[in-house]
């Protein structure tokens, strides 16, 4: 975040902090399920295995689609960006999540890990599928994002302390910037190419 000057503000992009966390959890959660096929547990692999699919299914639409009217309603009132505001680099903004975060992912996976001793593969799959439904709402903020033909950013400041929650209650609005901006493809990606100038 930028201090000391007035009216200039360090932005970050949304669809980048929403996707922050999809790659860590789907690794994790492959890998927790990869190590949790091993032991039996206590319902069996197969008992397991069905009950992970339903989870992953579930924490993969919840995650999706939890808040997109908070998000909807965010972006219909979003503000142009100022001409001073200083756009955060993607890999910033990951970082910042990433090491915000790094104690609840090694917990997640320790306990995805732990429960399959219990129900086999259940909670790795749960894991993935959490971050595959952070991935999907990336992808539904980028196409948002292309339809407009606007960037989205939040204040960096009203980012939770973990660097997260793009759409908290601490957010009181968002920015808006030409779809050239930054280095982030609309949907939080990495730029493939230079953007059109």
């Amino acid at each position: 975040m930028v201090r000391g000057v007035r009216g200039v503000q360090g932005l970050a992009r949304v669809a980048v902090v929403v996707r922050a966390g999809a790659a860590p959890l789907w690794w994790s959660g492959v890998c927790a399920a990869g190590v949790g096929v091993l032991p039996p547990g206590v319902t069996g692999r197969r008992i397991g295995v069905l009950a992970g699919a339903v989870l992953f299914l579930v924490g993969a639409a919840v995650v999706a689609l939890v808040r997109r009217g908070r998000y909807a309603a965010l972006a219909r009132g979003a503000a142009r960006a100022g001409k001073y505001d200083v756009l955060q680099d993607r890999a910033v903004t990951v970082r910042t999540w990433r090491r915000g975060h790094r104690w609840w992912l090694l917990l997640a996976f320790a306990v995805a890990l732990g429960s399959s001793f219990a129900v086999p593969v259940a909670g790795g799959l749960l894991l993935a599928g959490l971050g595959t439904g952070l991935w999907l709402k990336a992808a539904w903020l980028g196409r948002r994002e292309r339809a407009e033909e606007t960037l989205l950013w939040v204040r960096v400041d009203w980012l939770d302390r973990r660097g997260g929650r793009p759409a908290g209650k601490d957010v009181k609005g968002l920015r808006g910037t030409g779809t050239a901006a930054g280095d982030a493809a609309p949907g939080g990606a990495r730029r493939r190419t230079a953007a059109p100038v």
